[in-house]
């Protein structure tokens, strides 16, 4: 039987924010990996392969929907589970977001970081990966 940790990258500028996501997912079992712009956490998606993407919209470098676009138009990114963790809550942001294959948006004011790690949780189920690993591992 497998051990594997599902992996969580968090791609995020403001460190009190990556902290808090940090320290909450890797409380709830899970291996945290982290990147402060986009052009570090393509990098970072490449070496690390995780198995959801949490991803700021407004970022130094490269903002996430600049990073979501190349992120999809690259083989290893197609399939990536990636939710968008913003404070930009109007509803064209949003429509775009989806548009561009995010698997979830959520606006940061709204959620505590356990209603966003049963978030995580509820997507990599669908996609058939639980917290202590791929299914059937």
């Amino acid at each position: 039987m497998s051990t594997t940790k599902v992996k969580v990258a968090i791609i995020e500028d403001d460190m009190a924010i990556v902290q808090m996501y940090r320290t909450k997912f890797e409380t709830e079992g899970y291996d945290v990996a982290t990147a402060p712009d986009g052009a570090s956490g393509l990098e970072l998606i490449d070496s690390f392969e995780p198995d959801i993407v949490l991803l700021d919209l407004m970022m130094p470098n490269m903002n996430g929907l600049d990073m979501l676009s190349k992120l999809r138009s690259q083989p290893n990114g197609r399939n990536a589970k990636v939710v968008v963790l913003t404070n930009m809550g109007d509803t064209e942001t949003a429509t775009r977001v989806y548009k561009m294959a995010a698997d979830d948006y959520i606006v940061k004011a709204e959620m505590t970081p356990k209603q966003v790690a049963e978030r995580v949780k509820t997507l990599l189920a669908k996609g058939g990966v639980s917290a202590a690993g791929p299914a059937g591992a």
